[in-house]
C-alpha cells in the first residue's frame, strides 16, 4: 500500500487525502488475511495429534513406551523427547523456509494474488496426504506440502494486506493476518479435544485433514480477490492500477498517492537483483528488522506453548482431558487479545505494544519458571495440585495474552511496512525464511531443551525477551500512520539509521541517486 496522508507528530498532513475507508477495502483485507489460518490451524494441530495414543501407536510407538515410562528412565521433562516425533512437527516450518525464497520471485513477477493461490492449493494437497497417510514417510511429505503452502501464504499475505490498506488503518488490518492465525490455533485446540474421542484411528485423521478446510476458504477466496496496484503496477499495467487505487480508496483523486506508487515502481524496475540490493547501506535498518525482529519472535518461547500445548500441559501434570482444555483456554485468550492490538496499534503505535508486551512476557515465563521448578525440581519428580495447576494455566493465559498485543502481529506488521518497494518482496521472503528456520529449530528441540534445561528452558525466553526488548527500545522507530511509500523518512530522522540515508557530507542522498551509485 502507498497511500495515505503522511500525518505528523502535529495531526497535520503530508499534503494529501487519502480518501475514505471503502467495504471493498475492508472485505478484500478480510478474505486475504484468511491466509493465516492455514498457518494457525497447523501450528494448533500438532501438539494434539501428537498425544493421541493412536496416533502414537501408528507412527511413534516408541514414544509411546516413553509415555508409559516402560523403559523405566524417563522424567516428567522427557517423556516426549523423540527426534522423529519432533521431525513430524518441523519439517513442516524446514518447507516452509526454502518455498519462501521461491514465493518471493513468484509475487514479485506475477503478484501477490498469484502466491496466494499456489499456497492454498499446496496446503490442500499436504492435508489430504496427511489425513490419509499409512506410513510415516507418507506423513511426513504431506507435511513438507503444507510447509510449501505456508511459505508461500506467508509471504504474500503480509504484503497484500500492508499495500491494499490506507495507513491510518494499516495495522489494524494486517493484524488480521495475526488474528487468522490465532482463530486458526483456537479451532485447531478445540478439534483437538473432540476428536480423541473417536476410535479406529478416525481421530487423528481427521484432525490432520481438516487442515484442508482453511485451504479450501483460501482458494476461493482467491478467485475473487484483485491484485494491489502496486503489484499491478510492477507488471506494467499503469492503466489498470490506478483504476484499482481508486476503487479501493472511494475517490477519484489519488493523483499523489499514484505518483509515489510510480515513483516507487520506476525504482524497483531498475533494481534486478533485490537480494543483493537489500545488503546496500541504504538498506541496513529494512534488513535488521526483517531478520531480527523474526529471529526474536521465535525466541520468544511462543511456540513451546502453541505447537506443543498439549504435550506441554501433560507433562508438567495435568490429565488428558485437562491438558487439552487448557489448550483451548490458551487459544482463545491468544484471539481475544490479538483483537486488542487491532483496537491499539493505529492508536498507541508499535514500539508500546511491542514494549509493554515484552515486559509483560519477561515477568510471566520467570514465574512459570520458577513454579514449575519448585513443583519438579531438577529431578522432574513432582505432582501439581489443583490450585498449583489453576496459577500455572492463569500465568500462561497471561504470557499469551502479552505476546498476542505484540510480537505475535507486530512480528509480521513491521517487516511488511518499512521496506520500499524495490526490495519488498526480498524483505518479506527474508522475514518469513527466518521465522521459518527458528520455527523449525524450536520445533524440533524443544523438547530436546526441555529434557535437558528442565524449567531452566522458560527463564532462558525470559532472557532471550528481556534482550529483545532493548533491541525495541533503542532501534525502532515509530512507524504508526506513516504511508508506506513514505517510510524512508522515518529512517533518516532516527538518531542512528539516518547515517545511513546520508553521504559522506552528511546530506540526506536522494533514493534514486543512492541507488545506482
Amino acid at each position: 500500500m502507498a497511500g495515505g496522508a503522511y500525518i505528523d507528530e502535529s495531526g497535520h498532513g503530508g499534503g494529501y487525502e487519502e480518501g475514505r475507508v471503502t467495504a471493498f477495502v475492508m472485505i478484500t483485507c478480510i478474505v486475504a488475511a484468511m491466509g493465516g489460518l492455514l498457518f494457525g490451524y497447523d501450528i494448533g494441530i500438532s501438539g494434539g495429534v501428537t498425544s493421541m495414543e493412536e496416533f502414537l501407536t501408528k507412527f511413534f510407538p516408541d514414544v509411546l513406551r516413553q509415555m508409559q515410562n516402560e523403559t523405566g528412565r524417563e522424567t516428567e521433562y522427557c517423556k516426549y523427547d523423540n527426534e522423529l516425533l519432533t521431525l513430524f512437527t518441523s519439517s513442516l516450518y524446514l518447507a516452509a523456509l526454502f518455498a519462501s525464497f521461491l514465493a518471493s520471485t513468484i509475487t514479485r513477477l506475477f503478484g501477490r494474488k498469484v502466491s496466494m493461490t499456489i499456497g492454498g492449493l499446496a496446503f490442500l494437497s499436504g492435508a489430504l496426504l496427511n489425513g490419509l497417510a499409512i506410513n510415516l514417510e507418507m506423513l511426513i511429505i504431506g507435511r513438507l506440502f503444507l510447509g510449501v503452502g505456508v511459505g508461500f501464504a506467508n509471504q504474500s499475505v503480509p504484503l497484500y494486506l500492508s499495500e491494499m490498506a490506507p495507513a491510518k488503518i494499516r495495522g489494524a488490518l494486517n493484524i488480521g493476518f495475526q488474528l487468522a492465525i490465532t482463530i486458526g490455533i483456537l479451532a485447531a485446540n478445540v478439534v483437538n479435544y473432540v476428536t480423541p474421542k473417536l476410535k479406529n484411528g478416525i481421530g487423528w485423521r481427521l484432525s490432520v485433514g481438516l487442515a484442508g478446510v482453511p485451504a479450501f476458504m483460501m482458494l476461493l477466496g482467491c478467485f475473487f480477490l484483485p491484485d494491489t496496484p502496486n503489484s499491478i503496477l510492477e507488471r506494467g499495467n499503469k492503466e489498470k492500477a490506478k483504476e484499482m487505487l481508486q476503487k479501493i480508496r472511494g475517490t477519484i483523486v489519488v493523483e499523489h498517492e499514484f505518483n509515489e506508487i510510480c515513483n516507487a515502481c520506476e525504482s524497483a524496475k531498475r533494481v534486478k537483483h533485490p537480494w543483493t540490493n537489500i545488503m546496500q547501506a541504504r538498506y541496513r535498518p529494512q534488513l535488521t528488522f526483517c531478520t531480527f525482529i523474526p529471529f526474536f519472535q521465535q525466541l520468544t518461547g511462543i511456540n513451546v506453548i502453541m505447537f506443543y500445548a498439549p504435550v506441554l500441559f501433560k507433562t508438567i501434570g495435568f490429565g488428558n482431558d485437562a491438558s487439552l482444555i487448557s489448550a483451548v483456554i490458551t487459544g482463545l485468550v491468544n484471539v481475544l487479545s490479538t483483537i486488542v492490538s487491532i483496537y491499539s496499534v493505529d492508536k498507541f503505535g508499535r514500539r508500546v505494544l511491542f514494549l509493554q508486551g515484552g515486559f509483560q512476557m519477561i515477568l510471566t515465563q520467570i514465574a512459570v519458571g520458577s513454579m514449575i521448578g519448585w513443583k519438579f525440581g531438577f529431578n522432574g519428580e513432582g505432582t501439581l495440585s489443583e490450585v498449583d495447576a489453576d496459577i500455572i494455566l492463569a500465568l500462561i493465559c497471561l504470557y499469551v495474552a502479552g505476546f498476542a498485543w505484540s510480537w505475535g502481529p507486530l512480528g509480521w506488521l513491521v517487516p511488511s511496512e518499512i521496506c520500499p518497494l524495490e526490495i519488498r518482496s526480498a524483505g518479506q521472503s527474508l522475514n518469513v525464511s527466518v521465522n521459518m528456520f527458528f520455527t523449525f529449530f524450536i520445533g524440533q528441540f524443544f523438547l530436546t531443551m526441555l529434557c535437558h534445561m528442565k524449567f531452566g528452558l522458560f527463564y532462558f525466553f525470559a532472557g532471550m525477551v528481556l534482550i529483545m526488548t532493548i533491541f525495541i527500545y533503542f532501534l525502532l522507530p515509530e512507524t504508526k500512520g506513516v504511508p508506506i511509500e513514505e517510510m524512508g523518512r522515518v529512517w533518516k530522522e532516527h538518531r542512528y539509521w539516518g547515517k545511513y540515508s546520508r553521504n559522506d557530507n552528511g546530506d540526506d542522498v536522494d533514493d534514486d541517486v543512492y541507488m545506482f551509485s
